[in-house]
């Protein structure tokens, strides 16, 4: 026999039988019916001073640090982030202790830099902080025990990031990791006419792809930024000559792969870059970003031409992570020795005095002491000036974390010899006493000099004169150390002002639209308007203005409904 509770009930009016008393018949004896009262806990729903409810908070009030870990890519999301909090009314500070809320966002190259994200996410909590986690570490593992709870800003979503900054200083836990697409087309990911604070005023950072072709085995990136998704070139343009507009004078152009650029998209990086060189004003200069040998090689002609362009820096990064075919091949890398060498003899012989930055990895599973040694003869035969050393760490959920390791031993002295190696010989001796072209861009980190750069960007420190900021000067070049120059501005050389207007100052918004102008007087005034009067000049649209309504407005519905419900059940059965 079947229990009363095992039948279904498709509605709520099934549960009122034929047998029932009917409305008119129990007024007769709703008498004797008493309602009952329920006692209130004295102390329950009182809201302290210290933690007022969620919906009485102001957004755009509150101070937001901000800490990046990682490529240029991610530099440029977190000033792409940065501006649009500034525009929306947040303060943006130097100073974590003052924070109300931290956006870490977050590197997942190396096991270190995780260590350093998951270190200061435990600061954040320990300090009692609000906490949003952004950057490629949360986008490919969300689930990892020490991101439960947490908010989190995908990769492609960053001009949400005031949306889940707003609901995360409310007290809710926001996630959102889904991909751009456009008629089902992934997309480069945000629009790069939004508001950004540059880091330096004076450089841009230009994203114009978002993730790759390829799938090295001890790649972690690429679970975190996918496929290869370009941005259109008019788009590209249109950034770099607003950037100009600013007072940009030097602009660089990142990705996981700029020479995959355009494959998705139908168009290749010399037809981007062709376009580009025509936006330069005299003056500025522009620097190319890393580029696998695979997807150059098709190009090499037209890049040789790009190279030598006045306003280009002659300056590749190729990263070859290792001379040994057999090694290149566990890793994926989709070409051999033989390639990496014909780009950079081709290039050295094409562009006089261009600089080579490469790139290496020490101790990759199976890698023999041949195998190294045969990296180490590539680094002496090119001597590279710039030379990125990487002991291998083998990262959660790739192929190579499940190779057999070489012991970590064995790793550490194969970057120490590397390491020693490329100390030994200074790329820059040979230069003393000649007078080059140097573009001044920046401060050193000892504050002793400005840090300017040459044609095939090298380093060259010159004395701090404020006159010599953001202008292309000649100097004589005194000295030469490992990784830089020193030069001496020349009395009687020409002055180069780059810029077309005056560069906005430390702190300031770029790319400020009416949009977004809008914005912080919104905020301030955002519990002034009812549900049914939302701003209407927010960065949000209205669907988005919705789902911020659900978390009050949908529960006030819920209980309204619920009271209705426990009213119609007692009207049925108060006389019973």
């Amino acid at each position: 026999m079947l229990a009363a509770c095992d039948s279904v009930l498709e509605d709520i009016e099934d549960i009122v039988s034929a047998q029932d008393l009917k409305p008119h018949e129990r007024h007769s004896v709703r008498k004797n019916v008493f309602p009952k009262v329920r006692k209130r806990s004295s102390h329950k729903d009182i809201q302290t001073d210290d933690d007022p409810p969620s919906d009485s908070i102001i957004p755009g009030a509150q101070k937001i640090w901000i800490r990046t870990w990682g490529c240029s890519h991610n530099n440029s999301d977190g000033e792409y982030m940065a501006g649009q909090l500034a525009a929306y009314g947040y303060k943006i500070t130097e100073n974590s202790a003052e924070a109300d809320l931290w956006l870490l966002n977050s590197c997942t190259v190396k096991n270190p830099a995780e260590d350093h994200f998951r270190n200061s996410i435990k600061k954040a909590q320990e300090g009692n902080k609000k906490v949003v986690l952004a950057g490629c570490v949360p986008q490919a593992q969300p689930r990892q025990d020490y991101l439960k709870g947490l908010s989190i800003i995908g990769v492609q979503q960053i001009d949400r990031v005031v949306e889940v900054v707003e609901e995360t200083i409310k007290g809710h836990s926001v996630r959102l990791l889904g991909q751009k697409k456009d008629n089902g087309k992934r997309l480069g990911g945000a629009r790069l006419d939004l508001p950004k604070i540059r880091k330096n005023p004076l450089i841009e950072i230009i994203s114009i792809n978002t993730g790759c072709l390829n799938a090295c085995t001890y790649c972690k990136t690429k679970h975190a930024r996918g496929d290869l998704a370009s941005y259109p070139i008019e788009e590209l343009v249109d950034r770099a000559k607003q950037s100009f507009q600013e007072g940009v004078c030097e602009i660089w152009l990142t990705s996981e792969d700029t020479g995959a650029y355009g494959r998705d998209i139908g168009t290749d990086l010399p037809t981007l870059l062709w376009k580009l060189v025509e936006a330069i004003p005299e003056g500025a200069m522009l620097r190319l970003g890393m580029t696998n040998p695979p997807y150059i090689l098709e190009h090499l002609e037209e890049m040789a031409k790009i190279l030598n362009h006045p306003r280009v820096y002659g300056f590749l990064h190729i990263p070859v992570q290792s001379a040994s075919d057999s090694v290149l091949m566990d890793m994926k890398r989709e070409y051999c020795v033989a390639d990496f060498r014909r780009v950079v003899d081709f290039l050295k012989e094409k562009v006089s005095g261009i600089t080579i930055a490469t790139d290496i990895i020490c101790g990759f599973p199976g890698e023999t002491d041949e195998d190294f040694q045969e990296t180490m003869k590539l680094v002496e035969q090119y001597r590279f000036p710039s030379l990125f050393i990487n002991q291998f760490y083998p990262r959660p959920g790739t192929p190579a974390a499940k190779m057999h390791q070489v012991p970590a031993a064995v790793k550490k002295q194969r970057t120490k010899d590397l390491s020693q190696l490329f100390h030994s010989y200074n790329p820059y001796d040979h230069k003393v006493g000649e007078r080059q072209r140097v573009l001044v861009t920046e401060e050193s980190f000892d504050s002793n000099y400005y840090v300017a750069h040459n044609r095939f960007y090298e380093q060259v420190l010159v004395p701090k004169d404020p006159l010599l900021m953001g202008k292309m000067v000649e100097v004589n070049i005194y000295e030469a150390g490992k990784h830089f120059m020193k030069g001496q501005p020349v009395s009687d050389a020409r002055v180069y002002t780059a810029s077309i207007t005056r560069p906005l100052a430390k702190g300031e918004v770029s790319g400020l639209t009416e949009e977004f102008r809008h914005a912080p007087q919104n905020s301030s005034n955002w519990k002034a308007h009812s549900s049914a009067e939302i701003p209407v000049k927010t960065p949000f649209s209205s669907r988005m203005a919705l789902q911020l309504l659900w978390p009050q407005e949908g529960l006030k519905i819920l209980s309204i409904s619920l009271a209705l419900l426990a009213v119609l059940v007692t009207f049925y059965y108060g006389g019973m």
